[in-house]
């Protein structure tokens, strides 16, 4: 007998002992879980979901899926190329029992996937696969109410001090109306000129003036990198 499950956002069609992988889910190796979204089992065709069934599977390992390498080459005045791995969580397991009734009240725990709210890992990854998502969304939460402020400077291991530092001489619009050409900096064009002007940069003095920390802060505010302490330095000769 085969069975039609949904997990995941995707669906795959299963038969007993068959050995798959699927979107990672919330259960340690060795555990035994359910899948209740089942679309068909066997003749019977679901509307949408078949009620009643289910199938079981046993988890062998979380695993990670081949590489898939992406690679963005911009060819213009100042070309750029970017290479990024990325490497999909998934789960292994293999298929047991198909229910076709009754799966209701069989006790067994139920797949649920790893991207669920609330979800605090499992034995292979020591919790480190939400541990940044939680984090970030237990702040967002905390500033929402009003008890904590908003993190401004990310710490850098480029500072003297560990710390990166909003420069204090930001404008909200330039001074007499009439801001420096950018693009004279060897390097920055207009889409860079438009991002140092909406971070408060319009005048090559105030580049200029930037400590090591302030360099930091903004290389990550524009996206500028290490070119941005050349920038600082070819200000000061303007």
């Amino acid at each position: 007998m085969f069975a039609v499950l949904k997990t995941g956002g995707k669906q795959y069609k299963v038969q007993s002992g068959d050995v798959l992988r699927v979107e990672k889910l919330a259960a340690n190796a060795g555990e035994k879980i359910q899948f209740n979204e089942i679309l068909m089992i066997g003749s019977t065709v679901g509307t949408p979901l078949v009620q009643g069934a289910g199938v079981q599977a046993e988890v062998i390992e979380q695993i990670k899926g081949e590489k898939v390498i992406h690679f963005v080459k911009r060819r213009r005045k100042h070309g750029s190329k970017r290479t990024k791995g990325h490497r999909q969580q998934l789960t292994l397991l293999r298929i047991g029992d198909i229910l076709e009734s009754g799966a209701d009240k069989s006790g067994v725990k139920e797949a649920i996937g790893a991207g669920i709210a609330g979800f605090k890992g499992v034995a292979a990854d020591k919790g480190d696969y939400v541990q940044n998502r939680s984090g970030q969304s237990e702040m967002k939460k905390r500033v929402e109410e009003g008890e904590a402020k908003e993190k401004v400077a990310a710490k850098t291991a480029k500072a003297d001090d560990g710390a990166t530092a909003k420069p204090g001489n930001l404008l909200t619009e330039p001074r007499d109306g009439a801001a420096d050409d950018l693009k004279t900096l060897n390097g920055v064009g207009p889409a860079m000129e438009k991002k140092m002007n909406a971070a408060g940069v319009y005048h090559f003095d105030q580049i200029a003036a930037w400590t090591e920390a302030e360099i930091d802060y903004m290389a990550d505010q524009i996206g500028a990198g290490g070119k941005l302490a050349d920038w600082v330095a070819e200000a000061k000769t303007l």
